[in-house]
């Protein structure tokens, strides 16, 4: 399809302004740029026409299955998007008096104590915008805790090899030296090699849990207790919640620290469809050490303090506040009952589906999963040349968002399915039948696999040139 600034045309437009009623402000001459703004110049219904085209172009969780491997792509419920819409929190400004904007305050407050009651922590912060962000912030108050005791010689950050790829990078970005964990044959934390690796130098551990690969690691108990004696903190990558809030809580598993992925556990817009928010909770002896301002109430009134060791602010003014508006809509919907529903739902859900394919495509670990699963494509890579990639790009002609690919990386042709709560049997039923149909596929006429996907707007780009020499911004032929 053509770009706005293909379609562009000298002199059309579709700005229809009002008169203006406030008094027009001259600006210094050395402020204003030196040449028109290029914009292209679009009549209305040819611009309506290019957003409609670039929808129908897209693929969401309104489109059809979306089993991003934990990413829990999971239905958005509208009323979230009310309740965020409502003018008296579209319209405030950061800078209000704390008078006027006592029901914001209030959302906030009341966002904090539910999501410690989940995670079992004592204080929470909103401020970091995105999961690796609150990743980092939840590093900082490991460094900032030792850093009071004086405890400079912790600089060590234990992270298991099947971790997301952003907890190493956070804790490289929080000044800590990273040591990686190998896993065990059973898909969790190899104990003793944890006990090997931690020591006077070790400054706390980042995991998940359940882990990547699905599974809920049953010697986390041990796990946190042995970081512990060695001196360092617990830190709990809060991205695979969705598969145990309201069953069982991080803080009882032994973390100290917890970030949260609101656009994903909590059912705000995920990725291209809004903001996220990445709140990290702590326990007590880490409060001291929160962003500032927080939320205090006393009295019914609410107001904003600095606690007194703050890391300072990791974002501008409050964090992305509408995330936690939406969020906290699902929270009161679902209430104290829905909350584990959802959770066990997702569990039954990514068994029901694994279920119907565990004999036909090779399980990582063939016991039963969480919310998600990983199955390995290594066995049809060698038997018939079809990869993961390959099957992937083929769901696309199924309208089935593709699986998290090649993660993680300890499974070979890794394909990483998660279903979520929010799909019915009938769409796993479907969901099934296409993997195995695309199997079937792949064993009798493999070649026409690496065509894929056939049925779609853009076929299979060159994923290579595309990386090295990304095309970012638009020539004007000059």
């Amino acid at each position: 399809m053509k770009l706005l600034f293909e379609r562009s045309r000298p002199g059309r437009g579709n700005d229809l302004l009002p008169p203006c009623d406030v008094p027009v402000t001259q600006f210094d001459p050395s402020l204003l740029r030196g040449a028109p703004l290029r914009l292209p110049e679009i009549a209305e219904v040819d611009l309506g026409r290019h957003y409609t085209e670039l929808a129908k172009q897209t693929h969401g969780v309104n489109d059809g299955f979306y089993p991003l491997g934990s990413c829990t792509m999971k239905y958005n419920p509208r009323v979230n998007e009310e309740a965020a819409a409502q003018p008296g929190f579209t319209q405030l400004h950061p800078l209000q008096p704390v008078e006027t904007v006592q029901g914001a305050l209030e959302v906030l407050a009341t966002a904090e104590r539910l999501l410690c009651e989940i995670t079992g922590m004592d204080g929470m912060s909103f401020q970091p915008a995105a999961g690796a962000h609150g990743e980092y912030t939840g590093l900082l108050l490991i460094r900032k805790y030792h850093q009071s005791r004086g405890d400079a010689a912790r600089t060590k950050i234990l992270v298991p090899d099947a971790a997301h790829g952003t907890n190493p990078a956070s804790a490289t970005m929080a000044g800590f030296q990273v040591v990686s964990i190998p896993s065990n044959q059973a898909g969790g934390v190899d104990l003793d090699a944890l006990r090997q690796a931690v020591g006077p130098d070790t400054a706390g551990l980042m995991l998940t849990n359940p882990n990547t690969v699905g599974l809920f690691d049953a010697n986390i108990l041990e796990i946190t207790q042995i970081v512990h004696d060695a001196g360092g903190l617990c830190y709990y990558d809060g991205a695979n919640l969705n598969a145990v809030m309201g069953q069982v809580r991080p803080g009882d598993m032994g973390f100290d620290c917890v970030h949260l992925n609101l656009h994903k556990t909590f059912s705000t817009p995920h990725g291209g469809g809004g903001p996220g928010s990445g709140p990290v909770g702590c326990k007590a002896m880490l409060e001291p050490f929160l962003p500032t301002p927080r939320v205090k109430e006393a009295d019914g009134v609410y107001s904003l303090f600095t606690p007194e060791q703050t890391m300072g602010q990791v974002r501008s003014f409050y964090g992305n506040f509408l995330v936690v508006v939406k969020a906290l809509s699902y929270l009161l919907t679902l209430g104290k009952e829905g909350i584990p529903a959802a959770s066990a739902g997702a569990v039954l859900n990514a068994n029901y589906l694994m279920k119907q394919l565990m004999d036909h495509y090779d399980m990582s670990y063939n016991t039963r999963c969480m919310h998600e699963f990983v199955m390995t494509l290594q066995g049809l890579a060698h038997d018939t040349g079809v990869t993961a990639m390959d099957v992937a790009k083929r769901l696309l002609d199924f309208g089935i968002h593709p699986p998290t690919m090649y993660f993680p990386l300890i499974v070979h042709e890794a394909l990483m399915v998660e279903p979520t709560e929010t799909e019915s049997p009938e769409t796993l039923d479907q969901a099934a039948q296409v993997f195995l149909d695309i199997l079937a596929e792949a064993k009798a006429d493999p070649e026409s696999l690496h065509q894929a996907p056939r049925c779609c707007p853009v076929g299979r780009p060159d994923e290579v040139t595309a990386a090295r020499s990304p095309i970012l911004r638009y020539s004007f032929g000059e």
